[in-house]
């Protein structure tokens, strides 16, 4: 497989796909998941166990009813599968079978093997978001990130962008430096394009709208990684003039969503994955529902990831004004353990906003951390110590945005709160089981 060749005639393949019917995209999804299911069940002992409990046989997953009928996969039944998970071999052509281990946000890290076509898979879509959004490759990309520890500069943008073309420089900058030096780094490299989590996208505003600085040359951010506020968005376009682009990925699935270009909205990358929606009794969720998030991937022939629940949570649209058939949310979310646990057991979403809460303190960033049903630890980074007063005002606030006056803590950070190894930051965590 020429991987050169192979990359450009699937970008071109799903440049045309993408504008087929929604019921045409997905009987070709169906279609592929009866061909991995056919071959998942002879070479992935755990696949096969599967399908015999549920009382189905391979082609009955071609069918969206019987696929339905397949429960759904957890993260813990990846780890109990051991080697049994994987596939003993993989079909000629797909390539070299390579491992990675997902960042373990959830406290539960998975192995995961994919092969040469995953690969193919992932960095087409990479692609597609640069289409879609027409950035200039010949631009100045910037990438906050978890990955390095040091300031590092490149030559260029690195695959699968140089398969394309000649692109600009690029920086590499770590997530864990002080907000106040990325900024400085920023404007000195002046770059077109910067990359970052949403968290720091929140504390790039916030920082340079306190200190009065301008980012002209910056055209579009691009956020991955964490859930993309509406508040932050809206922020940082308004304070910057610019857009900002979200991926919504997994180190399992590679691009699940992206943001379309023209709605702002999330089309579902169903050329590589089958992601469902589904409510509290499993039932794929209508128009204007939430549900925890399903995603199969396609062309893994390494690791058969059908039905799996990866955590999140992703509210469902009937369709996008721009005319593409591709699936369509309105949001993501976030994971299952970003919702409050009400004291009689029920879990609700919590509804934050930075500005209000700038508006009663001088806070810099905050995260509100459920413990047990009736306790929450609000960790908070002030610009100068606070007044009983302020800290009312804030035990007010959150509690409104809770909706329930949980015993709540004040704990207070130098700099940053911590976060995991990745670097993700959530505003909301619920440790309660």
């Amino acid at each position: 497989m020429d991987p050169t060749g192979a990359l450009k005639a699937l970008v071109e393949q799903i440049g045309r796909t993408q504008w087929a019917s929604p019921g045409k995209i997905a009987s070709s999804q169906f279609h592929h998941a009866g061909l991995l299911a056919e071959y998942c069940n002879r070479h992935s002992p755990f696949f096969a166990m599967r399908l015999r409990r549920a009382g189905l046989k391979p082609g009955d997953l071609a069918d969206p009813a019987g696929f339905e009928r397949l429960p759904v996969m957890t993260r813990r039944d990846v780890q109990s599968a051991g080697e049994d998970l994987f596939c003993r071999e993989v079909p000629p052509g797909h390539g070299h079978v390579s491992e990675t281990r997902t960042s373990g946000s959830t406290g539960e890290p998975v192995l995961i093997r994919r092969t040469a076509v995953n690969g193919l898979f992932w960095n087409a879509m990479v692609m597609r978001d640069l289409v879609w959004h027409r950035r200039n490759l010949s631009g100045r990309l910037c990438t906050i990130t978890a990955l390095v520890s040091e300031r590092a500069e490149h030559e260029d943008w690195g695959p699968p962008a140089t398969v394309f073309a000649r692109t600009g420089p690029m920086l590499s900058l770590p997530i864990a430096a002080d907000v106040a030096r990325l900024v400085e780094w920023v404007a000195e490299f002046r770059p077109n394009f910067v990359a970052m989590f949403p968290s720091t996208l929140d504390a790039f505003t916030n920082y340079c709208r306190g200190h009065d600085r301008a980012l002209p040359h910056i055209q579009q951010v691009l956020t991955t990684s964490e859930t993309l506020l509406p508040s932050v968005r809206a922020a940082a376009e308004e304070l910057f003039n610019i857009s900002v682009a979200d991926c919504y990925s997994s180190e399992e699935f590679g691009s699940i969503a992206l943001s379309c270009p023209v709605s702002g909205l999330y089309h579902v990358m169903s050329e590589s994955v089958l992601a469902e929606v589904l409510d509290p009794q499993g039932r794929p969720c209508r128009p204007g529902e939430i549900g925890r998030v399903t995603v199969t991937a396609l062309h893994n022939y390494a690791t058969p990831l059908v039905r799996y629940n990866i955590g999140d949570m992703a509210e469902v649209v009937a369709s996008c004004p721009c005319g593409r058939g591709l699936p369509t949310w309105r949001r993501i979310h976030g994971r299952e353990r970003n919702l409050i646990l009400m004291p009689n057991g029920d879990r609700v979403w919590p509804v934050l906003g930075f500005r209000l809460c700038r508006d009663v303190a001088p806070v810099l960033q905050y995260q509100l951390v459920q413990e047990d049903r009736e306790t929450v630890e609000a960790r908070l980074v002030v610009a100068r110590p606070l007044s009983a007063t302020e800290e009312d005002g804030l035990r007010a606030l959150f509690h409104e945005w809770i909706g329930y006056p949980f015993a709540l803590r004040f704990a207070y950070f130098e700099g940053r709160i911590p976060t995991g190894p990745t670097g993700k930051f959530e505003e909301f965590v619920c440790n309660v089981s």
